[in-house]
């Protein structure tokens, strides 16, 4: 009996200890409380004068501050239910908050009117996914037509929801201006099939014999066909104008007379293999192709291949394909119908390619000339000094006219180059560009050298992936950064020309996701510019990939 009352009596003990209040000795929490959920107006611009109702900032009077989404704002009056300050140059669209003594607390989101805005009249809802939620959403590439329309290309399956099983989107579609989806005057079937499905690179042909035409070129074997004998596409083709595979017949003759398609037919009693229909554009590569470019009547396919195929019809069949191979690493250049042109990039004595670059290739741009610019990850190419930048002559050698010197200490993402402002701007995961402190973005001039006058601030948070200057100057950048110097920017920012925060642009909130494709089209002050790729949130929406915004001049 006894042990039981020592064992309730400790037990006792124990309980009462329970009761002591745990947070004992801690701060003493403050009684500053917003009143207000919203502000009024609803969306403000920054620089102007903002009330808002707050109770309990007396009793800490000069012993706090306030801040809109982390850019301390000027506090220029308050009572004890009411605070009146100033909204930053330089702040976006997020929360307010007051800190005092070590404690933070939150009001309403501040939304930041400005020059940047998303365009509400951008039809997209649902944007890009994957037919039963397996499969790539990425839209990579976007044309404008000359009739206002845009075909996008990417790893989607279907688009508003339109795909299906059976006719899936096959990573090409339509919009109209406004991003209503349109099948007007196109058929594209199936789209691309086999490989990953996927379409990188979308040009349209505006000169010579092929005006009107397309080059769409990725990671495909065929082109609105899953028959077994049809996968003889090579992850580039041509389409014509409404969409539809661009071919051609055994019946169909060259100027002597000639079949195109003099394919053999091994079992005459099917007579039905007497003949074959083919792609017209007999050109293909062994490996993805990230981005073509159409020169005149020739197509330059720049990818990370090793190899150049051409389909041998005198030796194949209706069921299958007999190719020609020459080794071309990276790049090749071909005529119109898909035949190799031997002067780009290409060692007659060898009958090969030159050796390309030591690393992959992972951007390009052509200038008007038609010169090429590849960025990448490489540090040499042809054997000759070039770190992750590198111009290339009209033959495939390189450019020792372009100034990009010691180039960048890391990879290149992104390369843009604006005819307009006859500028240059890459984007990426370097710090220096030839010598001079770069943060992941740097500015040159058409011939690779520096603009003294850009000096951007240094990049935190993570690094741009995508940088490209629009014809006003400004230049839009996005990753996954979350600092631009001492400012917050949430993976997007707008810069003018020396690199600095552009003031009345940087309105706009988080951004997540990439950028790979930007399109500008001029509207009375200012500019429509659409952009594309895995975009998973802008602002306050889901853009589903695709999205339009409003720039004003």
């Amino acid at each position: 009996m006894a042990v039981c009352l020592a064992s309730l009596m400790v037990a006792c003990k124990k309980s009462k200890g329970l009761t002591d209040d745990p947070y004992a000795g801690g701060k003493q929490v403050l009684g500053i409380t917003f009143i207000s959920k919203t502000t009024d107006p609803d969306i403000v611009t920054a620089g102007t004068t903002l009330n808002l109702q707050v109770n309990g900032l007396m009793k800490y009077k000069d012993n706090f501050k306030l801040y809109v989404n982390e850019i301390e704002a000027e506090v220029l009056n308050y009572t004890d239910s009411t605070i009146q300050f100033k909204v930053p140059l330089v702040a976006s669209t997020g929360s307010v908050w007051i800190t005092s003594q070590g404690q933070s607390f939150f009001g309403p989101i501040v939304k930041i009117g400005g020059k940047v805005s998303v365009d509400a009249a951008f039809k997209i809802v649902n944007g890009a996914s994957a037919v039963g939620g397996s499969g790539g959403t990425t839209v990579y590439d976007a044309e404008k037509l000359p009739t206002g329309l845009f075909w996008l290309g990417g790893s989607f399956s279907s688009f508003e929801q339109k795909g299906t099983t059976a006719l899936p989107n096959g990573g090409i579609v339509q919009v109209d201006a406004d991003g209503a989806y349109s099948t007007s005057g196109i058929n594209f079937g199936k789209g691309a099939v086999g490989g990953s499905r996927t379409i990188y690179s979308i040009n349209r042909i505006s000169t010579g014999s092929q005006n009107g035409k397309f080059i769409v070129a990725g990671s495909f074997t065929a082109y609105n066909s899953t028959r077994s004998n049809r996968q003889t596409l090579n992850n580039i083709t041509r389409l014509n104008a409404n969409g539809s595979l661009d071919t051609i017949k055994t019946a169909d003759k060259d100027a002597l007379g000639n079949s195109l398609v003099p394919i053999v037919n091994p079992k005459p009693e099917q007579t039905w293999k007497n003949g074959d229909t083919v792609a017209a554009f007999n050109a293909g590569v062994d490996g993805a192709v990230r981005k073509t470019f159409v020169f005149g009547e020739q197509i330059y396919i720049v990818g990370n291949f090793q190899n150049f195929k051409r389909i041998y019809y005198p030796n194949s069949t209706y069921d299958e394909k007999v190719y020609d191979i020459t080794r071309m690493r990276q790049m090749v250049r071909v005529n119109a119908d898909g035949s190799m042109d031997s002067t780009f990039h290409y060692n007659k004595t060898t009958r090969q390619s030159a050796i390309g670059g030591n690393g992959a290739i992972i951007d390009a741009t052509m200038q008007s000339d038609g010169k090429l610019i590849l960025v990448g990850s490489f540090s040499t190419f042809n054997g000759v000094a070039a770190n992750r930048i590198v111009r290339l002559n009209l033959d495939g050698s390189v450019d020792p006219t372009f100034s990009a010197g010691s180039g960048a200490d890391g990879d290149i993402y992104s390369i843009r180059y604006n005819a307009t402002t006859d500028k240059i701007v890459i984007s990426g995961n370097f710090s220096t560009y030839n010598g001079k402190a770069s943060s992941g973005v740097a500015l040159l001039n058409a011939n690779g050298s520096v603009v003294t006058t850009f000096n951007g601030s240094l990049i935190t948070g993570g690094i741009a992936t995508f940088a490209g200057q629009l014809n006003n100057g400004k230049i839009i950048v996005a990753g996954s950064f979350n600092r631009y110097g001492d400012y917050l920017r949430q993976g997007f920012m707008i810069l003018d020309t020396n690199g600095q925060l552009a003031v009345g642009y940087n309105n706009t909130g988080g951004f997540q996701g990439r950028v790979y494709d930007m399109i500008e089209t001029g509207v009375s002050n200012g500019s429509q510019v659409v952009l594309v790729g895995d975009i998973y949130r802008f602002n306050s929406i889901l853009p589903h990939n695709v999205l339009r915004l409003i720039i004003a001049n």
